[in-house]
């Protein structure tokens, strides 16, 4: 094993274990992966948010023993393969031991050390799109057939992992069609690979028709309560905040691919960038949609880095990783949760983070934490004080109480925590959550766990004959924080089918 191959080991190695070094012990996982632990012991072939694949890692997770190590091991696990593998487009275009340095502290002072260390799609997303242009640049280096099998396989897993990778498909299609490897789509190997990539994503198509589009809806809902506050300029300027450290990095992959003639044989990757970008701004976007397309830049600019250090400016080999290491470091408590929450907040207060729109939340309003990681906290203060609820009912009573829940989030939260605080599954008619109500479901009581601070005015509660308000989450750093424990004895005649009946009209219009 060469020198350059011992260190992108040696990185990548360092890569994965990082994380776990900098988090901080007090967060717990993150609302969403509360969601995503769920679907993995509802196994399909589609949910309503998102492709299957992450929740066959869920059910791993919960046969490992569910412990916050294994919720982190599988996205820093397809953290360090993406490292790994734009090490290899590095290697595999002449780049060296110093392109490989840089390539590192790209991945590491930017927001991919957040998001590979979350239990989501996104880092699966982020692999599979690298994936994809890695096969189709090996291809156009080694003209092997294989490479275009590994484009079409990996098109099919990553439209299994994320539904947005469709748009790095396409832009990646339109860029070779908009250059002189347009050639590709004359290659009978690449139709073949198209229909494998087909062929492995077939089993969700047939699952969406069956269950009547539910991303549809689901996207509809999204664009209704956030995509449409997104303005085009903030996603813009959000390219370069989110990997401010590596923007030179990027940028100059960016610039090498359109100008270099050297680089004309990739090009596509260029074309493919804007086009993705551009598709995001009409269609109101997310900033982090876009966390697909940075990887490959990096390798390539991590090259050209390298390429024009050699001889000349070679300075710039020790100001340029200082610079990153520095603006990384400075950037990191809001990267990465590293400190208690107090301290982060006194930290962002310091920093004036709130100008950066860090700490804005879809709600458009600025708040103490980024949302990411107020999500992360208050979920077992939640379980502990419905398991403290739970316990003051009879076991009669408990035979004949469920748990209900406003959001996912929560009802995630309490199955992760259910064997723990003795809870019975909790339900909730929000998300996939809806899907796995059961329609026979009877109750005579509810412990309902409410996020509407005027809950106890609304005339639904007149449905029981006993309204008893227990308790409320008190961490002040989490999203939850206010949510109400409602305990709701003797549901009056007709409710059970009452609702039973919305539950059914719920799941029609999906």
């Amino acid at each position: 094993m060469n020198k350059d191959n011992r260190l992108l080991y040696v990185l990548v190695l360092i890569r994965v274990l990082l994380p776990y070094i900098l988090q901080s012990s007090v967060f717990e996982p993150q609302r969403d992966e509360m969601l995503y632990l769920a679907e993995g012991n509802h196994l399909a072939f589609g949910f309503m948010e998102v492709p299957p694949m992450l929740s066959l890692f869920g059910w791993l997770t919960q046969h490992l023993g569910n412990s916050m190590f294994w919720i982190k091991f599988w996205p820093s696990l397809f953290g360090a393969a993406t490292m790994f593998v734009c090490g290899k487009i590095v290697q595999s275009i002449g780049g060296k031991s110093f392109a490989i340095f840089i390539l590192f502290l790209s991945f590491i002072t930017s927001a991919y050390l957040r998001v590979f260390f979350l239990f989501q799609p996104n880092p699966l997303e982020i692999f599979f799109c690298t994936m994809i242009a890695y096969g189709l640049i090996r291809f156009i280096q080694t003209v092997n057939n294989k490479w275009l099998y590994v484009f079409g396989v990996s098109v099919g897993l990553g439209m299994l992992s994320k539904y947005s990778v469709a748009y790095f498909t396409s832009g990646a299609l339109l860029g070779l069609l908009l250059t002189n490897q347009r050639r590709i789509f004359s290659n009978k190997h690449f139709w073949f690979a198209a229909v494998i990539a087909l062929l492995i994503f077939l089993p969700t198509i047939i699952w969406e028709i069956l269950h009547h589009f539910p991303i549809v809806h689901h996207m509809r809902e999204l664009r209704e309560r956030q995509l449409q506050f997104i303005r085009p300029a903030d996603f813009l300027i959000d390219q370069f905040i989110m990997n401010l450290a590596a923007t030179g990095v990027w940028f100059t992959g960016l610039w090498f691919l359109f100008v270099n003639k050297a680089s004309k044989n990739y090009r596509f990757i260029a074309i493919t960038y804007v086009l993705v970008i551009l598709i995001l701004l009409i269609f109101h976007g997310k900033n982090y949609y876009t966390l697909g397309l940075y990887p490959v830049l990096f390798a390539f600019g991590a090259y050209r880095i390298e390429q024009i250090t050699v001889l000349r400016f070679r300075w710039a080999r020790m100001i340029i990783p200082f610079c990153m290491i520095t603006i990384g470091i400075w950037l990191l408590p809001i990267q990465f949760p590293i400190f208690r929450p107090e301290k982060l907040v006194s930290l962002y207060q310091k920093m004036h983070a709130e100008k950066s729109g860090a700490l804005r939340w879809e709600d458009q309003h600025n708040h103490s934490l980024p949302q990411d990681f107020a999500d992360m906290l208050g979920w077992e203060e939640m379980a502990q004080k419905m398991g403290k609820t739970y316990q003051t009912l009879s076991p009669e009573e408990k035979k004949h109480t469920i748990l209900f829940c406003d959001n996912y989030g929560q009802a995630g939260a309490l199955n992760f925590y259910a064997k723990k605080y003795n809870l019975p599954e909790a339900y909730s008619e929000n998300g996939s959550f809806l899907y796995w109500m059961p329609d026979s479901l009877h109750f005579e009581n509810w412990i309902y766990l409410s996020q509407d601070p005027d809950e106890m005015k609304d005339p639904w509660l007149n449905h029981f004959s006993s309204v008893i308000l227990c308790d409320s989450i008190t961490n002040i750093y989490a999203r939850e924080h206010r949510d109400k424990i409602i305990l709701l004895k003797g549901a009056k005649p007709g409710l059970n089918e009452e609702f039973r009946q919305e539950v059914r009209e719920k799941k029609a219009r999906l």
